[in-house]
């Protein structure tokens, strides 16, 4: 499958409350089950520590927060923390309606070209044991394990 064109767009003060709320709905279904926690728990957590890094919204210093876009469409969003040495992406999603499209790979390559133009060398992420469909995108881009947390239910 080829990769379709994405063009990153800055995620404006208008346009952040409701990116925020699709991000942190997401991150609570990944981090209640990983964490035990009731959805609303897992919510209220993923809220949390949404606002606790950005505390100005799409202005918070060292965070880029972008719609991915094809043909005008908005198809997805990344989110990537440019620290001093290491950037760090803190969520990648595409759209439930355009899944499967290659959009992903797309989001990722963009957002690693961002990456390389403003002078970093590696790009790090987080992905939850479960999500293979993610950790066969990574993993076919060339990313690697870095380290690795395990847990046994008991």
């Amino acid at each position: 499958m080829t990769t379709p064109p994405v063009q990153l767009r800055p995620i404006t003060d208008a346009e952040f409350p409701g990116w925020k709320d699709r991000t942190a709905t997401s991150y609570a279904a990944a981090i209640g089950p990983a964490r035990g926690l009731t959805k609303a728990d897992a919510l209220k957590a993923a809220y949390e520590e949404t606002n606790k890094l950005l505390p100005d919204g799409p202005a918070t210093e060292q965070h880029l927060l972008w719609f991915a876009l094809a043909d005008d469409e908005t198809v997805g969003s990344l989110w990537i923390r440019i620290g001093p040495r290491i950037a760090f992406i803190y969520s990648i999603e595409v759209d439930s309606t355009q899944r499967g499209k290659g959009y992903g790979r797309a989001i990722m390559l963009a957002g690693e070209e961002e990456c390389r133009r403003l002078g970093h060398q590696y790009l790090d992420l987080n992905v939850f044991g479960d999500n293979a469909t993610a950790i066969g995108l990574y993993d076919s881009l060339g990313y690697a394990v870095v380290s690795q947390q395990m847990r046994k239910e008991l």
